[in-house]
């Protein structure tokens, strides 16, 4: 392994048995032992994964439930052997796993932290250092010497993450940390991401919170079904991880409608409706990426059509770049925009007003689509893209907090 590689995996596969329900009467018992049905399944949960991750680097994993994120987590934590493959990592590590990983919920919180940080590596001279920063951390200091299993769910991440970050350890290992617990404690935890990240720290962190995947990390992967769907920055990971949501309900909605007759059957539309081009000018018809907060936006969307299809839609979101955060969106089947489609070039055209945007640099994400997503639970995609031209908003003005400067006045 290289020295600036911190964790190396290398065609990981992860097989788990379930077995099958219990035999409940003596007849049941003695079929099943001459029956050649074994008595549990095989549930593949990672499947031939592969990743490096440098150190120093904030490096994300996402994906839909049941796709392998945490069973992945605790094979790098130690807690699961691979069935296949290999898992290098140079550091200590740190891991912030699923409740109840470390803890004994007949102790106390006080116990608990001696538990855990011992689990950790950590030694009782240096819990003993840092006990009372790891608890005023917590903010459970009323709390610390009730058992543990009186705790409510956001008690317990909080005593967990904070002995976790205390462990200083050279690999941080995060799932899920943001789930559960009050904004104000997720506050702290993004400040100690930010921390973690100023250090040069590695942090693998395993979220479905995409807007802080998308601020954090400097690399995502995506999981599928057990296997690495796509690895990239954390903006195209983004993009990708929502076209693969959508896929998957709009799969779930076919499959859920397969013996209905629907006169909206929905038909394969890959590449025939597809973005030749989007630009972004000012009103005077002019190309920039520079605006003042006062001018008016105005984004052509060029769209090559080779099958008219009335209820085709455009989706158009905006985007903080900094963030990630989305700060508006537009979509012509709920604003009951009437489209007339004709086969060939076409553009839709969309102008945002001046005076709204503050300061800033910001983003588009732009998706042509097939179905009314409220009723059907799914879009059908015909295309998607990613606007590579970034747009920066100057001030002329003082500016207020926030991306955006609403129209307002005082009473």
């Amino acid at each position: 392994m290289e020295k600036d590689i911190a964790i190396s995996v290398k065609n990981v596969s992860k097989t788990f048995k379930i077995p099958h329900e219990k035999v409940s009467s003596l007849r049941g018992a003695a079929v099943s032992v001459f029956s050649r049905n074994k008595g549990f399944e095989e549930f593949k949960a990672l499947d031939d994964v592969s990743f490096e991750v440098k150190k120093g680097e904030f490096f994300g994993i996402i994906g839909r439930n049941g796709s392998g994120k945490s069973t992945l987590l605790k094979i790098l934590a130690g807690i699961y052997q691979v069935d296949k493959g290999s898992v290098e990592i140079d550091g200590m590590i740190s891991p912030f796993l699923e409740l109840g990983i470390g803890f004994n919920p007949e102790l106390s919180g006080r116990d608990n932290v001696y538990l855990n940080a011992t689990v950790l590596g950590m030694t009782k001279k240096e819990i003993d250092k840092k006990f009372d920063s790891i608890v005023q951390f917590s903010e459970l200091e009323r709390f610390i010497d009730q058992k543990l299993k009186n705790y409510s769910s956001g008690m317990q991440v909080r005593l967990a993450f904070s002995v976790s970050i205390h462990a200083n350890r050279e690999i941080l290992l995060m799932d899920e940390v943001l789930a559960v617990g009050d904004s104000n404690f997720q506050r702290k935890c993004l400040g100690e991401f930010e921390k973690y990240k100023s250090q040069g720290k590695t942090v693998i962190l395993v979220s479905h919170d995409i807007e802080v995947v998308r601020k954090y990390c400097n690399r995502v992967l995506l999981l599928d079904n057990g296997h690495v769907n796509f690895i990239s920055d954390a903006e195209d990971a983004a993009f990708h991880y929502g076209k693969s949501n959508f896929e998957y309900l709009k799969k779930t909605a076919i499959d859920s409608k397969k013996d209905k007759k629907d006169k909206r059957q929905i038909n394969s539309h890959k590449k025939t409706n597809y973005f030749e081009n989007i630009c972004i000018k000012n009103v005077n018809n002019n190309k920039t990426q520079i605006f003042n907060c006062s001018e008016t936006i105005v984004i052509d969307i060029f769209i090559d059509v080779n099958e008219v299809d009335p209820e085709m839609g455009v989706g158009l979101g905006i985007y903080e770049k900094e963030s990630g955060c989305r700060i508006a969106g537009f979509n012509t089947f709920f604003e009951k925009i009437k489209n007339d489609w004709k086969l060939g070039k076409n553009i839709r055209k969309l102008e945002l007003q001046g005076d709204f945007f503050n300061q800033g640099e910001f983003f588009i994400l732009v998706s042509i689509f097939n179905g009314d997503p409220v009723l059907n639970s799914y879009y059908d995609f015909f295309d998607s893209r990613k606007s590579e031209i970034f747009f920066n908003v100057l001030s002329n003005h003082e500016k207020s907090p926030g991306v955006a400067n609403i129209d307002h006045s005082w009473k």
